[in-house]
């Protein structure tokens, strides 16, 4: 009697083989579709990030403006302006030229000053008058100076430094506003995108602005098309008649801008090379026009 030794044959390895190779490829095929999937997903949530960040940090400046002659730059791709960095009140004068200011702090709760960042020697200060006389209801004053003051003094919180006297008209009590004029643009950076960048400009005088600093990005590139350029900034009086480049600030009724992001990233959807973007527009009004 003879016995029969089990085992495979050639023809049932290679049936297992290929149907583990079949299998083996169908999840990397699936491994690679979903790791396009949330890499697209990835960039397509960075590039929104990017378009929002740019409408809120150029709305919050815009609408922030008190009157349209603090615009200085009109451009399709750049705009430059004062926003507000914070306000007050006068406490006290020292001279003609010294302002007292109370504390950004208050144990109950109800400070009377306020910064986003602290003013310097290259910001203004507005201060409201209590009498026209036919003259602004507001007069601005270049800071030369501004530090704390000692806890104990006769107004503690900040001493402002003035390079002109005030008015008569400013009085203790009178509100104050502090702006810095800057200048918010789409610029092509040195790693081949192009950004939103903001410049820190000078206060008086001739336009002077120092090194930009990138903001958020990248976005689609410059273009003179206004459908395809990468940050659009639109202008219009109260009719809704849109303003050249070279109109008047103080007819800006209103400014429209247009963020277009777009991914560092390309990636292949329906055997298409793309890449993930958003763009979203939005209308500021002039406030206190």
């Amino acid at each position: 009697m003879s016995s029969r030794r089990g085992g495979v044959t050639l023809a049932e390895v290679a049936v297992v083989l290929a149907l583990m190779g079949l299998l083996g490829g169908t999840v990397g095929l699936t491994l690679i579709r979903q790791q396009r999937f949330y890499r697209g997903t990835t960039e397509l949530l960075h590039a929104r990030e990017s378009v929002r960040d740019a409408i809120e940090l150029l709305s919050t400046d815009i609408r922030g403006m008190s009157t349209a002659d603090t615009v200085r730059l009109l451009a399709d791709s750049a705009i430059e302006l004062f926003a507000n960095i914070g306000s007050s009140i006068v406490c006290n004068t020292d001279g003609a030229t010294g302002v007292g200011l109370p504390s950004a702090s208050s144990g109950r709760g109800n400070a009377l000053t306020a910064f986003l960042v602290q003013p310097d020697t290259g910001d203004i200060a507005v201060f409201h008058r209590d009498s026209l006389d036919g003259d602004s209801e507001w007069e601005r004053h270049r800071i030369t100076g501004f530090a704390a003051r000692a806890p104990g003094t006769a107004c503690p919180g900040f001493a402002l430094d003035l390079a002109t006297p005030l008015s008569a008209h400013v009085r203790t009590g009178a509100p104050v506003r502090f702006i810095r004029r800057g200048r918010y643009s789409l610029y092509h950076a040195s790693d081949g995108w192009w950004y939103l960048g903001y410049r820190r400009c000078n206060a008086v005088g001739t336009t002077g602005c120092g090194a930009i600093q990138p903001l958020s990005g990248p976005y689609r590139d410059y273009s003179s098309n206004p459908r395809n350029t990468g940050l659009l900034f639109e202008y219009f009086d109260g009719s809704g008649n849109r303003l050249p480049s070279a109109g008047s600030p103080l007819a800006i009724a209103r400014v429209d801008i247009t963020a277009r992001a777009e991914s560092r990233q390309r990636i292949v959807v329906e055997g298409r090379v793309t890449a993930p973007g958003d763009s979203a527009t939005v209308a500021i009004a002039i406030r206190n026009r």
